[in-house]
């Protein structure tokens, strides 16, 4: 057989070393478990910059090809802001990327990650798996978050710890009355759903309001143990229709991926149950409450496996743990582009209202920015960043963290005292606005360095994108406040 005839049957996968042992045993599983269950379709999914899952479905007598030689997808995608509008000149030289891979609306592929295959339990006969994305030539797509984030992950564990993450996410689910399906109602992006309460709220953590909600938050979490993800608690929050779902530690990728995962799942589940999910941080309703996602954060040393973060004398953490608590609030503001990515997140920054407001930490203080939970010999000892708001991208969420925390252990920084009134110590604030987090990511050379000036550069032009469109847009407060009087 000649070298070119070898190439050909060898697949894209194994000619590229794309997988590792796991990853080709999980697709050998997978191959099983798609004949064995009778599977019809496979959706091969890649998360995108925004963190919204988006790829293509092949039959099941083509997934086995498609996962190991890809399954071509437009590089347009990923020039898209949050109305799905293109905000680069993708038709010119270079695609305004400057690279010839992502001009003309050209394909790259994706290529699964098997590990993370799944049967979809809500959906008959079919499966679901995560994929990376690649050119033709076997180079990671650069702007690809899932690998931006793996490669900070190496970076940890090239100075000998893992990255462990705990997530609390708060959401809403509404009785979806009117899916707005009139052909007028599909405006760019479309009119959103008309909805009404299932609980009225107001009665944080009472038998009563979780009873009202159980019957969606039943199926919701059968849904979710059966696919497989780590499911800790189901809680209803202050809120009216307000909950959140708490899940165990995850190591490495798996809690991004998790992240990825349920907000889809939830969003599909829901509405096949005649209900609306959203993510969205505070949605304009009336006396509604805004959601936050609180990530829950620690170094493991992968030497011993022991917590990296657990104090050895009678401080709350180890230098270690200090050192990456002080990184988190040094680029806070910076980061803030990442754990608060839309327009709306920011109008949760409110004081008193258990969501933070300014760049600090508390012991046990959950009007602090970061909540520090530990102790001398504390094996849980971690930190929780309640800064971030649930629609957050949790691949740039969680490598924000990751980043910031880092430069905090290498310089040995001290975080200052603890803030045991958060809302009145003097401190810098959270940013107000968006913009005001996109100027302070323009200015960080630590995220700059981290993730890639061309990475951050693209980011910055997706998001501006956003921001033009809300400039331009007349809102109700100016139409209330202008037209009649002038």
């Amino acid at each position: 057989m000649s070298s070119s005839e070898e190439r050909k049957a060898r697949s894209f996968v194994e000619r590229h070393g794309l997988w590792n042992d796991e990853q080709f045993e999980a697709a050998a599983l997978a191959d099983k478990r798609i004949e064995d269950d009778g599977l019809d379709t496979v959706r091969l999914s890649f998360p995108d910059q925004h963190g919204i899952l988006r790829g293509k479905t092949v039959v099941a007598t083509e997934a086995a090809a498609a996962m190991r030689n890809g399954c071509s997808i437009t590089t347009t995608l990923l020039a898209k802001d949050t109305a799905h509008k293109t905000a680069f000149p993708v038709f010119t030289a270079g695609g305004g990327f400057g690279m010839a891979e992502m001009e003309g609306g050209g394909d790259f592929l994706m290529i699964a990650d098997p590990t993370t295959f799944r049967v979809l339990p809500w959906a008959p006969r079919t499966g679901w798996v995560l994929c990376d994305i690649y050119f033709a030539d076997g180079r990671p797509v650069p702007f690809s978050t899932r690998h931006l984030y793996r490669r900070a992950l190496q970076r940890l564990a090239e100075a000998g710890f893992d990255y462990v993450a705990g997530l609390e996410v708060e959401f809403h689910i509404f009785k979806l009355d009117d899916a707005r399906l009139a052909p007028a109602d599909a405006t760019w992006p479309g009119a959103a759903p008309q909805v009404s309460l299932l609980a009225q709220g107001y009665q944080y953590l009472t038998e009563t309001r979780f009873d009202q909600l159980e019957p969606i938050l039943d199926i919701v979490r059968r849904e979710i143990v059966a696919l497989g993800l780590p499911l800790r608690s189901i809680e209803v929050e202050l809120g009216p229709s307000q909950c959140e779902f708490t899940f165990q530690p995850q190591v490495g990728l798996s809690p991004a991926d998790s992240m990825m995962l349920f907000r889809s799942a939830v969003k599909q589940i829901c509405r096949r149950q005649g209900c609306h999910a959203t993510f969205m941080t505070r949605p304009k309703l009336d006396n509604v409450m805004s959601s936050g996602w609180h990530l829950h954060q620690s170094l493991r040393e992968r030497r011993t496996g022991a917590n990296a973060f657990a104090a050895t004398d009678n401080d709350l953490l180890s230098p270690v743990g200090r050192g990456f608590l002080a990184g988190l609030l040094a680029h806070a503001r910076a980061a803030a582009a990442f754990t608060t990515p839309t327009i709306n997140g920011y109008k949760r920054y409110r004081s008193y209202s258990l969501a933070p407001d300014r760049v600090i930490w508390g012991r046990d203080n959950r009007g602090a920015m970061i909540r520090v939970l530990g102790g001398r010999g504390d094996a849980a000892a971690r930190l929780e960043n309640r800064a971030g708001e649930p629609a957050a991208n949790p691949y740039l969420y969680m490598a924000s963290q990751i980043v910031c925390g880092f430069d905090g252990m290498e310089k040995k920084v001290d975080p200052g005292p603890s803030a045991e009134t958060p809302y009145e110590v003097a401190a810098e604030p959270l940013p107000k606005s968006l913009e005001e987090a996109l100027a302070a990511l323009r200015a960080d050379a630590c995220l700059a360095a981290g993730f890639g000036q061309d990475f951050i550069a693209y980011y910055l032009r997706i998001k501006e994108a956003e921001l033009a469109r809300y400039r331009a847009e007349v809102t109700d407060w100016e139409q209330r406040e202008y037209f009649e009087l002038f």
